[in-house]
């Protein structure tokens, strides 16, 4: 099966890439990520995709443009949902870009971290893969997560220290107020 996998970062794509081959994938990346902020944090995360994709040899598509407007746009007076718009945004081009490269499937590396929403990715994936006519490929990647670390650590990836938006990285480091802390770092990392 041809397979189209969206990555968000190079460290999420070292579990999913080698267990989509071992399964018989034939794995192409995708890069397209406009929910990643600062510009400097953006082209880390390419950087660390480019690093990977030669490592291990996986052709990747990057979107060439850096696209903040349309991801503001999506999730502005709604941030309380902009994991919805986001992931919408990205899997919904994941899937156009399937559909036109004649791929079987697509998937995404957001289903590896134990941060992200599952369920959420799950439907919308399928939702898009419903409209564009190719099919969402779900598969819970979480129990690669721990090797996910111990892989980027060996390769040398650039490890991001949030899921990418300027919201999470707000919650990330803004001043905390007590209590807050430990329970705002656990749910955004990854």
């Amino acid at each position: 099966m041809k397979t189209l996998l969206h990555i968000c970062c190079g460290p999420c794509a070292t579990y999913p890439v080698p267990r989509l081959r071992e399964q018989g994938h034939e794995v192409h990346g995708y890069f397209y990520n406009p929910n990643i902020h600062p510009y400097q944090e953006f082209s880390r995360r390419q950087a660390g995709v480019e690093q990977l994709a030669k490592a291990i040899n996986l052709p990747v598509i990057y979107y060439a443009d850096y696209e903040l407007e349309p991801f503001l746009r999506e999730v502005v007076f709604r941030e309380h949902q902009r994991c919805r718009f986001c992931y919408y945004l990205r899997l919904k081009q994941a899937a156009q870009i399937a559909r036109h490269g004649k791929f079987d499937a697509f998937t995404t590396t957001l289903l590896v971290s134990p941060f992200q929403k599952h369920e959420q990715i799950r439907e919308i994936g399928e939702l898009v893969g419903e409209q564009m006519g190719v099919s969402f490929y779900y598969e819970d990647f979480r129990p690669g997560y721990p090797e996910t670390i111990g892989r980027s650590k060996e390769l040398g990836l650039y490890r991001q220290q949030y899921c990418g938006c300027i919201f999470s990285e707000k919650e990330r480091y803004a001043p905390k107020r007590k209590g807050e802390v430990e329970n705002r770092e656990e749910k955004h990392r990854g």
